[in-house]
């Protein structure tokens, strides 16, 4: 498929295009075309003309100095980062801006439906994006689960990642196929686990969907409130049941390392680029696939409703769809980059922790995160408050 040929499709194709988005689905999009690479003459093409400032907000620990060095020497452009802990706290940010005072922000693509009810988002102009840098399967996956609405395209699709379990080899060893969200709460660990409020509550769910102890498919919560209440209810009398075994809890990156680092833990429901981070630092830190799969999701880059340097934001997405640009990120980050060819940069290090943490069927057993409309987040985020303050 002509990978500029990215409009929304229909019926089966497209479903299952979006089913079947996998890192293993990237790898082999991107293994195809690397050799092939084109995206230098598009890159930039208008950039020393407008030279300027671009302003980006995105998640903490995504962008790295070196990364906006080496835009700014290809482009002359000076990009600003600024960085924020959760996507909740940049909606609100934009919301009571209109969406002005940044350009670019980095949203996961199932919350892009709610941004732009908020009206802080605008579409891309896809005849400026160099779409041949992207993986195929990731333009096509995000079609169906928040990336494009009502015809229109909001995200460039940047990268994809989980949160599944990390766990200290040494003290709390795991194997897949056993290893469960469920692991958590072995009373060897009690006082010893990190998690995050509202996932921490879906990770419970998927164990106990998987035990039988769920009312509902755990997916038809996003579907119901009437349903939704009904599984949180049974969630939530389970997670505080086993309350007692947190021994903190995280909202941000830096919490989350800090959790193993710092604060005794030695399992936790965490995301990749947090152990991926603390393995770097020589911790006997690893991450497991659990045998109910790992939540996965896609962010990308969206315009905000009141950007200022368009033309500049445009130059930093197709900087971005470069296989070395897309490596810088991965290697910084921790998350799996959708620059096409990127695979080839990348470190035996970054390698070798994939492979442990995604073996056997795992890249097939992912459930990707569905989209969450804003009834949804609401209501999750109450039963977050009541799992927090109980």
């Amino acid at each position: 498929m002509d990978t500029k040929s990215h409009a929304p499709t229909s019926g089966a194709k497209t479903m299952s295009a979006a089913k079947s988005f996998t890192r293993r689905t990237l790898l082999k999009a991107s293994a195809a075309s690397a050799v092939a690479l084109a995206a230098g003459p598009f890159l930039m093409r208008r950039s020393w003309a407008q030279s300027g400032e671009l302003k980006i907000f995105s998640w903490a620990g995504y962008i790295s100095d070196e990364m906006l060095a080496d835009f700014e020497s290809k482009t002359g452009i000076r990009a600003i980062y600024t960085p924020y802990g959760d996507q909740g706290e940049a909606l609100n940010q934009l919301r009571a801006t209109g969406g002005a005072g940044f350009d670019l922000v980095q949203p996961t693509v199932d919350r892009v439906p709610e941004f732009v009810a908020e009206q802080v988002l605008q579409p891309l102009d896809e005849s400026k994006v160099n779409w041949d840098g992207c993986i195929q399967s990731a333009i096509t996956g995000s079609v169906d689960r928040g990336g494009v609405i009502d015809g229109k395209r909001y995200l460039a699709p940047s990268d994809w990642g989980t949160e599944a379990i990390a766990y200290d080899m040494n003290q709390a060893p795991l194997e897949y196929g056993t290893a469960s969200y469920g692991s958590l709460w072995n009373p060897d660990y009690a006082g010893k686990v990190t998690l995050r409020g509202h996932s921490g509550l879906v990770g419970i769910g998927l164990w106990m969907e998987a035990d039988g102890k769920l009312p509902h498919p755990m997916l038809d919560s996003f579907k119901s409130e009437e349903v939704m209440r009904a599984n949180y209810d049974a969630i939530l009398e389970t997670a505080i049941a086993n309350k007692p075994s947190v021994a903190t809890m995280w909202a941000n990156e830096n919490e989350a390392q800090a959790a193993f680092r710092t604060n005794g833990c030695i399992i936790g429901q965490t995301w990749d680029g947090t152990a991926a981070s603390l393995r770097k630092e020589g911790l006997p830190i690893r991450y497991i696939a659990p045998k109910e799969g790992a939540l996965a999701w896609l962010e990308g880059f969206a315009l905000t409703a009141g950007a200022e340097n368009v033309e500049q934001a445009y130059e930093w997405i197709n900087w971005y769809y470069t296989p070395e640009v897309g490596a810088m990120y991965t290697a910084h980050s921790g998350y799996n980059t959708t620059s096409k060819g990127a695979e080839q940069f990348l470190s035996e290090e970054a390698r070798q922790f994939f492979a442990d943490a995604y073996p056997g069927d795992a890249l097939d057993k992912l459930w990707w995160w569905p989209i969450q409309e804003s009834w949804f987040v609401a209501a999750r985020n109450e039963y977050q408050d009541r799992y927090l303050s109980a």
